[in-house]
């Protein structure tokens, strides 16, 4: 800060680009005798509050503004919920450009008056596409950071309901929230993650929680997800209550849940909203979706290219005829092919997602089984498996699994039953090996604990449920 009033607005002008950017707005007032000037950004503003404090200080008398100007206005004549202040040009400036107005008044040199009159264009809080449920709430979170926190708050009326605020990235400074239960969570995992936070050392954050999570991961070539997203407060907040942290981040509606082991991706919100034995049933289907996705088309390859290997009651299994491209060629060109349809069918608008399954259907699926491009039964297995791909709750787990497929799938090709046996083998070792936030990721598998894998593999009843999850060291294990 300046000693006069001309040099820190000329400063914060020069800092804030006025007349350079035109969304920057500077206003020259002169209320009370004294000169005043407001920095904001247009569209951040609301622009009724600032003509409410606008009329009000257009009546002041410069004798109000005695003794003290800046207790004056800060605790009587600026009559707003969100006013603080700061000492600092440069931080106010980064203030200004999140958002809230910056008031500098003449003869008050030492200190910026900060007025948290900000709005962010908004879409509502509809439910989101991924988490679909056919009974439970339909809202979601949104790209604004207080309306998620609104949202946690509203599901999670706890005192010891702690949101931390923080900033990340030197340019961009990223608003991100560290929301926990503090009468719950392990406070060293909260430790440890704030200190993980703040050692991110970048210029921005352009992906939002997809950057958070690649700093905080380590392992940067691992294609498994050692966090989970949610859009769902009722996710989240049923998280909260078992000891997991959340963090929050400006500009992203997805949540991050930590920590979060395997079998945390593959449960979903659909089976906690029916009747026990009906959720665990869904959750079984699920399991079995899942892995039949890894597992079914190596199998079948296997099968397929060593029929001895089969029971004479199975001997029906394995394609009549290979086709003009040996069998694994067919497998590898329609796992290509599937995630070609896929990215198409990201960046194809609505009108024409119709003509794309059209084309999908009949021109990749009919004529290449008439040209002898592929057979029947590889169109059919590889179905199978595209489906179990989409019975995964969590889309990062997905992508996963469809890399290990592949993985096996050549493996197999390469190797036979040895190669498969062997991938399947590394496949569980390196997920063995892996942690999340100091947690084994296959737990409670590996290490084993005969109570918490039974809540795994069945949807325990909620009146039953009555522990908390042991590898959280939560404060409080009984629910």
């Amino acid at each position: 800060m300046f000693d006069n009033y001309d040099d820190n607005v000329s400063y914060m002008k020069e800092r804030m680009g006025v007349g350079k950017s035109f969304d920057v707005i500077q206003l020259d007032l002169e209320y009370a005798g004294r000169r005043m000037a407001l920095f904001m950004i247009d569209g951040f503003v609301k622009d009724d509050i600032l003509h409410y404090l606008m009329k009000l200080l257009s009546k002041l008398e410069p004798e109000q503004l005695e003794p003290d100007p800046f207790e004056r206005l800060l605790r009587t004549h600026l009559p707003y919920v969100e006013l603080g202040h700061k000492d600092d040009l440069n931080e106010a400036a980064d203030w200004v450009l999140a958002g809230p107005t910056a008031l500098f008044v003449e003869g008050i040199n030492d200190k910026i008056i900060m007025i948290d009159a900000r709005t962010y264009p908004v879409r509502g809080p509809q439910e989101p596409d991924v988490e679909r449920v056919v009974r439970g709430s339909r809202d979601g979170y949104v790209e604004t950071i207080i309306f998620n926190t609104a949202l946690t708050r509203r599901r999670v009326r706890d005192r010891s309901l702690r949101m931390e605020y923080m900033q990340i990235g030197r340019r961009s400074k990223t608003d991100v929230c560290i929301c926990y239960l503090e009468d719950i969570v392990d406070m060293d995992k909260v430790e440890h993650l704030k200190n993980n936070l703040q050692k991110i050392d970048t210029d921005a954050l352009p992906m939002a929680e997809k950057t958070v999570e690649e700093f905080l991961s380590g392992r940067h070539w691992n294609p498994y997800p050692t966090i989970r997203y949610t859009e769902r407060p009722d996710t989240a907040a049923a998280h909260l209550y078992e000891g997991h942290i959340l963090i929050m981040i400006d500009g992203s509606p997805s949540v991050m849940i930590t920590p979060a082991t395997f079998w945390h991706h593959l449960q979903h919100a659909e089976e906690y909203r029916q009747k026990p034995s009906v959720g665990a049933y869904l959750r079984f289907v699920r399991f079995f979706a899942v892995f039949a996705s890894l597992f079914i088309l190596p199998v079948y390859y296997l099968f397929s290219m060593d029929p001895s290997l089969l029971p004479k009651q199975l001997s029906f299994i394995g394609p009549t005829e290979i086709g003009v491209l040996p069998l694994i060629a067919q497998f590898l060109i329609a796992e290509v092919g599937i995630d070609t349809l896929r990215m198409a069918a990201i960046h194809t608008p609505s009108a024409l997602a119709t003509a794309l399954g059209l084309v999908a259907a009949i021109l990749i699926g009919q004529v290449a089984i008439q040209v002898g491009l592929f057979t029947n039964e590889v169109v059919l297995y590889l179905a199978a498996a595209v489906i179990g791909t989409y019975c995964t709750p969590s889309y990062e787990l997905s992508l996963s699994n469809r890399l290990t497929r592949l993985f096996l799938l050549i493996v197999t090709g390469l190797f036979g039953v040895k190669g498969l046996v062997i991938g399947t083998t590394l496949w569980i070792l390196y997920l063995a090996r892996m942690h999340t936030f100091r947690t084994a990721y296959l737990w409670p598998f590996l290490p084993f604990n005969y109570r918490a894998f039974r809540d795994v593999v069945l949807r325990t009843p909620m009146p039953l449920k009555n522990r908390r999850p042991t590898f959280l060291h939560t404060q409080d294990p009984d629910k």
